[in-house]
């Protein structure tokens, strides 16, 4: 977590210099690659193994990354996008207050997007933004096992279900020239409930949300 902060800080660094003497972009087709970091939030796992499950679920921050491609028409850009957000399982506590030991899971989203940005362009290198898209997610649990007083329990079988997905956000982006750019970003995503059914009759179901910062770098065309 600590290295990924570090580089995206470091390239985010090396891109001030050559701001100061930059122009705004032109409109055009563009493509873009991002890095950052993806931090889910807390949510309330439900379904049955052996009895009704009622849990709640944190996280630990990782990765978040990917890439789009797109036109920009000078007011707004409309674009596709395919990025994976990542989140270790921190901690699993039941309905009755009690928390599993030694947790070992994670929860993965492969996401799809249509999105659409509207650029509040300015006499600076520097150009506001906001916006967010809709789409689909592959939302992927791996087997997560937790303790408790009769031993090593999984608590979730390894699994994947398709749902519908969104996100807002905004950002900056920071021209060094005509054809390249640094995009620094936030972006909230979420899904619909996911169910977990593979491994019958053990069910599970929960949904997807996190706060996502990015580094970008934009080529246009």
């Amino acid at each position: 977590m600590k290295k990924i902060t570090i580089t995206i800080a470091a390239i985010a660094l090396c891109a001030i210099p050559a701001v100061s003497g930059a122009t705004p972009p032109h409109p055009g087709a563009y493509v873009s690659g991002f890095l950052g970091v993806s931090a889910p939030l807390d949510t309330d796992v439900t379904g049955f193994a052996g009895g009704p499950i009622n849990d709640r679920v944190e996280f630990d921050p990782s990765i978040n990354v990917g890439g789009t491609g797109g036109y920009d028409f000078g007011l707004i850009r409309l674009e596709g996008e395919i990025s994976y957000k990542h989140g270790e399982i921190k901690s699993v506590t039941d309905d009755t207050g009690f928390r599993f030991g030694g947790v070992d899971g994670n929860i993965g989203a492969l996401a799809v997007m249509a999105n659409a940005f509207f650029d509040l362009h300015n006499a600076t290198p520097i150009t506001p933004y906001w916006g967010g898209g809709i789409g689909f997610a592959v939302l992927k649990i791996s087997d997560t096992f937790g303790n408790d007083a009769t031993g090593r329990l999984l608590l979730y079988p390894e699994d994947d279900d398709t749902v519908f997905a969104y996100q807002a956000g905004g950002g900056v982006e920071i021209a060094i020239n005509r054809q390249f750019s640094l995009d620094l970003g936030y972006r909230y995503f979420g899904t619909s409930k996911a169910t977990f059914d593979s491994n019958w009759p053990t069910t599970t179901s929960l949904k997807y949300e996190s706060h996502n910062g990015m580094v970008g770098f934009r080529v246009k065309f």
